[in-house]
């Protein structure tokens, strides 16, 4: 087992990839000199070159253009945008083009990009740096979308991402990059599709993915001791959804809330309750509830910013009104 960060597996995955296949290369703002906002590509500019560690202009639009084009052409580019509220400038070339080539080709051309972003809030960097909206990118057909909440997910995901034939959009909750955990080099990768039961239960199914993951852990462990005992689901991928899993759970425990730090009007949480409702209506004691971040522009200020966001204190008073009303 190795000890590390969450940033230390990004930079790991990263490091693997550019070592194991020539094709592979790095694009994206400040990811070269500056080591990525992040620091995941720290020092990779004088271990692999600037034409492997490509540091590009602030315009998200021409470089996932860029990235699409040299995928098109052969190569394997990861492109790195700084955080996911700047990616709505490059949208224009993931709908319009990395998710829709394959099929308006007829299957002639593929697009097999990786794309890497930071998401989510709570590092008080205000409205335009701390929106969960990969909601958006799990709507749309022709890409894959993935969350890593773990250790292990964080270290593998990318090269199996790098496998893909087709667009692979990669969530990293940046609340996550500084949390430690184990890496087994041994275990195989769990695939880049599937839902894990992060911690089993038989009064209620919690699901959620990326960093909402240990908010449900801490809320579950918060009422072991009252006798609730929570099934903690980590999606792992948004698209394509293994509802199976979540399904299986929720014929178990009879009760579900969705944790989702997007927010609730049109949100991915709603999406798995309708599903939840379409396929196991006769399994559910209650609705279906949801706890997702308020509906307002996330705010700087700290105990606004802890206000508007998912918190365990939230979910276990979600789950305690369930079961309250629905005994």
């Amino acid at each position: 087992m190795t000890k590390m960060t969450y940033r230390e597996a990004v930079r790991a995955g990263l490091r693997e990839a550019l070592q194991n296949d020539p094709q592979v290369f790095l694009m994206g703002e400040d990811v070269g000199r500056y080591g990525g906002s992040y620091a995941c590509s720290k020092g990779f500019l004088d271990e692999f070159g600037p034409e492997r560690i490509r540091d590009t202009p602030l315009s998200e639009n021409s470089f996932m253009g860029a990235g699409i084009g040299a995928a098109l052409g052969g190569m394997r580019p990861i492109v790195e945008i700084m955080t996911v509220n700047f990616s709505l400038l490059a949208l224009d070339q993931v709908v319009n083009n990395a998710a829709a080539l394959r099929h308006m080709s007829g299957g002639q051309v593929s697009v097999p990009l990786v794309v890497r972003m930071a998401t989510g809030g709570g590092r008080q960097l205000a409205a335009q740096h701390s929106h969960s909206l990969e909601g958006w990118y799990a709507h749309v057909p022709g890409i894959k979308v993935v969350a890593p909440a773990t250790i292990a997910d964080a270290r593998t995901m990318l090269g199996l991402a790098l496998r893909e034939p087709d667009p692979v959009f990669i969530f990293e909750h940046a609340m996550l990059y500084p949390q430690e955990g184990e890496f087994d080099e041994t275990t195989p990768p769990s695939g880049l599709e599937g839902a894990a039961i992060r911690r089993p239960g038989r009064d209620v199914t919690l699901v959620t993915y990326g960093g909402s993951l240990g908010k449900c852990l801490a809320a579950a462990e918060t009422l072991a001791p009252t006798g609730v005992a929570c099934e903690v689901i980590d999606l792992r991928s948004l698209r394509p959804l293994d509802m199976d899993t979540v399904l299986q759970s929720v014929a178990k425990t009879h009760r579900a809330v969705i944790v989702d730090e997007g927010w609730r009007t049109g949100s991915l949480a709603g999406e798995i309750s309708a599903q939840i409702m379409e396929r196991g209506f006769y399994d559910l004691d209650a609705p279906v509830a949801r706890v997702c971040s308020v509906e307002v522009p996330i705010p700087y200020a700290k105990h606004l910013e802890d206000a508007a966001l998912p918190q365990p204190e939230r979910i276990v008073s979600t789950i305690q009104e369930l079961l309250a009303s629905h005994d």
